[in-house]
């Protein structure tokens, strides 16, 4: 600790006379300041690890598929979906994701299972697609 000292008080000494501080306007580096440095790059890399962990997880988007009904009718070969596209969660424009939809786009008189698949982008992007079984 002692040769620290001594060894910034020297860097210090030789340059810290007034003539050389007006020719080049800074002070030197002493050894605190260089680990002060080597510090602060550490803590700038980590802020930029942990800023793209952040934005690979937020463009990530999820789905998720969940049943709503199943009558007693048998499973038929044939499917119908219907889809809504909202932004911002709230804004949903001509969109129609009902059960009555679906089963008109598959051409289903006797539904057996029902489905709901929601998908989610940033919050932003938010898709319900409503998915009907029957004959």
């Amino acid at each position: 600790m002692t040769t620290t000292i001594t060894v910034q008080k020297k860097l210090y000494r030789k340059s810290g006379d007034q003539k050389s501080l007006k020719k080049t306007g800074r002070f030197p580096k002493s050894l605190m300041s260089r680990k002060i440095l080597i510090q602060n790059n550490m803590i700038k890399k980590i802020k930029t690890i942990a800023a793209l962990v952040a934005v690979v997880a937020m463009l990530a988007s999820c789905s998720l598929t969940l049943p709503v009904n199943a009558t007693s009718n048998p499973v038929g070969s044939k499917v119908g979906t219907s889809k809504a596209t909202g932004y911002l969660g709230v804004l949903f424009f001509n969109a129609d994701a009902s059960i009555r939809t679906a089963a008109k786009n598959g051409g289903i008189t006797k539904i057996s299972t029902v489905d709901v698949k929601q998908g989610n982008v940033l919050g932003i992007i938010v898709t319900y697609e409503t998915i009907v079984t029957g004959e």
